[in-house]
């Protein structure tokens, strides 16, 4: 894994946090002993989502249990749940006076449910403190659990998102604790459990895939139903991580952008620096999804 790193170009360039807004912020995460995985992932868009008061809340404490090549989340055991956390993220959404808020999780492959009732407890009291208030999930594979899943959407989120992360032939590598046919899957189930709720998912590029296999999984996921899709550029947190194998450059995302958007997509958000949440009330306008509830 610890390949040289490659030069970063001058597209990729990275706005620091700072400013009022992202000050109050931190200070609000801290005294509220809430986690965030724009910072427990070192997302390079955490200065300007911050400046702008977005943030995307990460539920279940801090520690994950895989140990994924391009996450910079810690790995470890996890100890007990904290019930009061759903509380605690509402309170938040309520002070920063969001309109749309996305909460997902690290991976608890050490409880029964995965953590899906917590899910579905965080969606109640977001909603019960902030009404009008739209709430996407970003959840993890909860191991190919239906009854996890069905738990999750019986609160009908606004937005259920899953991401796959990259390719076939790349996925046991980049994501060894998951399955590319058993993420799929969770998409489809989802539309078949509860067709009303838009599905979305994401995926990085730079990690050696072929553009004819990025165009394939991106076939994958409209074929299980999936309405929006954002593709990024992977950066490497640090040299225990994955190396990057190349930069795709703007010109390739604007071209998988099209690909995506003539396959059916209702929105793709495709760029070096696009993440998941990045922008994720402004996805959910431009494509109208959720108008559909």
């Amino acid at each position: 894994m610890n390949a040289p790193l490659v030069r970063r170009p001058e597209w990729l360039k990275v706005r620091i946090g700072a400013g009022e807004n992202f000050s109050e912020l931190k200070q609000l995460m801290r005294g509220l002993d809430l986690h965030t995985v724009c910072e427990e992932a070192h997302c390079p868009n955490i200065g300007e989502c911050w400046g702008y008061r977005t943030a995307t809340f990460m539920i279940l404490g801090r520690v994950c249990t895989r140990a994924c090549g391009y996450c910079a989340v810690e790995t470890g055991m996890p100890q007990g749940l904290d019930r009061f956390e759903p509380q605690r993220v509402a309170l938040a959404v309520k002070k920063m006076g969001l309109r749309h808020a996305v909460i997902t999780s690290v991976q608890r492959d050490d409880l029964p449910d995965g953590g899906a009732e917590m899910f579905a407890a965080t969606v109640r009291r977001v909603r019960a403190l902030n009404p009008g208030c739209t709430v996407e999930l970003l959840i993890p594979d909860f191991k190919g659990s239906e009854a996890a899943l069905a738990t999750v959407l019986e609160e009908l989120p606004d937005i259920l998102n899953h991401n796959i992360e990259t390719v076939p032939r790349l996925f046991k590598r980049v994501r060894p604790g998951g399955r590319y046919a058993r993420s799929i899957e969770l998409l489809r189930r989802s539309k078949q459990i509860a067709p009303s709720v838009p599905t979305k998912s994401g995926l990085m590029v730079g990690l050696g895939e072929t553009i004819d296999e990025v165009h394939e999984t991106l076939r994958d996921l409209r074929e299980a139903g999936v309405e929006i899709v954002t593709i990024g550029q992977y950066l490497q947190p640090s040299k225990q991580h994955l190396p990057i194998d190349r930069y795709v450059h703007p010109d390739e995302f604007a071209a998988l952008k099209e690909y995506a958007l003539a396959l059916g997509f209702a929105h793709c958000e495709s760029g070096p620096l696009v993440r998941s949440s990045y922008h994720a009330h402004e996805q959910a306008a431009s494509a109208d999804v959720l108008s559909v509830r």
